[in-house]
């Protein structure tokens, strides 16, 4: 029941707010009991999340589950749980949702607006921080610095200036997550979905979005080694495995604690048609490989493919060489998941070289890093993209 009142709120929301609607559908989907919350979104290990308690969701009317969706796609263009790092968590989750709600309509009751605070409209979440938080607030970053348990509770901004209570719209508590995911890495997740979700609705930017999305799009130019470096340092964070002689960080003793796998298996597509088949490109690609690889305990399949898999090499982090393998023909990008899908153990992310163009599967549950050439073109939604330029 709750899937379809969810499906129906986006199916309004493409109608309605066609950009909002297409950032949704590009998310990974999941339920939870958040607390109270009806929602929530998080990017954990590179790739945004979106949670939905059903109760909660269903209990809202149609336009302020509207509100709340657009609340969260804000969030994410804004990179609010990736900039929480280091901030009073507290003072920080008011002060992004002061900096976005003003500009939508039909949120839940609960919302927070800057008037509450004294505060004017239109400032960044970091401007609204320097005016709740108090100069010189040298307590720990859980709470306000007062020495009070009842305002640490609340944060250095206590209890505002209203009568409403402080609570996010959302759930903020996820946003933990997001520590274990790069602040470039993240960027470059979103940019991604906002290009996508950019054609889904025929370039139509929302007026409110339109500074935003430019800025995300034309980013300073980060050097791809650095993004890749990024991309397989997420990765191998991804494969965990439950361990009672490790304490859980939120549930002590009641819950196992996880203990991450220390070799990291990577599976890497490259393709071989003509369109990729430049040396400059590919002996970089694999030259950053293996000193990544060099530093750390990792095995690494290396798919050469155009059509189907023509080739496979394997090398753990002791010196080796990727070869070069010329296939020429045209490409179909499916092969290289349908083998990952097979693999044993599972390989925690996929790399694929390529141009892009080819038939590519419509989801897939591996975290995938798009290495497109100059002139390549994402082929799916899903996935995280970087052009290569040497």
């Amino acid at each position: 029941m709750t899937g379809s009142v969810l499906e129906n709120a986006v199916v309004r929301l493409l109608r309605e707010r066609p950009f909002y609607g297409h950032f949704i559908l590009n998310l990974r989907r999941e339920q939870h009991s958040l607390g109270g919350k009806a929602a929530g979104i998080t990017v954990r290990d590179g790739i945004p999340f979106l949670a939905v308690d059903p109760v909660c969701f269903t209990a809202l009317q149609p336009p302020q589950q509207r509100g709340l969706l657009e609340h969260l796609v804000k969030h994410l263009l804004h990179l609010h749980p990736l900039r929480r790092k280091g901030r009073n968590q507290h003072d920080w989750d008011i002060s992004c949702d002061l900096a976005i709600n003003p500009g939508i309509s039909d949120l839940p009751d609960d919302a927070l607006f800057p008037d509450f605070y004294g505060a004017k409209e239109g400032l960044a979440a970091e401007e609204y921080y320097e005016q709740l938080v108090p100069p010189f607030d040298t307590g720990n970053l859980d709470g306000s610095g007062y020495g009070d348990a009842e305002n640490a509770e609340r944060g250095a901004a206590g209890e505002g200036r209203g009568t409403q209570s402080e609570h996010t719209v959302d759930s903020h508590a996820l946003w933990e997550d997001a520590d274990s995911t790069p602040l470039a890495l993240a960027e470059e997740t979103i940019r991604a979905i906002t290009r996508d979700s950019l054609r889904g609705s025929d370039g139509e930017t929302p007026g409110e979005l339109r500074a935003v999305i430019d800025a995300l799009l034309r980013p300073t130019p980060l050097p791809w080694r650095q993004i890749l470096r990024q991309f397989i340092a997420t990765a191998g964070r991804i494969g965990r495995r439950s361990s009672w002689m490790r304490e859980h960080r939120r549930f002590s003793h009641t819950t196992p604690g996880v203990r991450k796998r220390r070799r990291l298996n990577l599976l890497v597509g490259i393709d071989v048609s003509d369109s990729t088949n430049t040396v400059d490109l590919r002996e970089a690609f694999a030259r950053e490989l293996l000193q990544i690889a060099a530093g750390r305990d990792a095995v690494i399949t290396v798919l050469y493919a155009n059509s189907r898999v023509q080739k496979i090499a394997s090398f753990k982090s002791s010196p080796a060489v990727i070869e070069r393998y010329d296939g020429g023909g045209f490409t179909d990008l499916r092969p290289v998941f349908e083998y990952a899908k097979a693999m044993h153990p599972l390989p925690a992310a996929v790399i694929y070289l390529t141009d892009g163009i080819g038939p590519a599967p419509e989801q897939m549950e591996f975290p995938t890093l798009w290495v497109l050439t100059a002139e390549g073109e994402k082929p799916v939604p899903w996935g995280i993209e970087f052009r290569m330029e040497i």
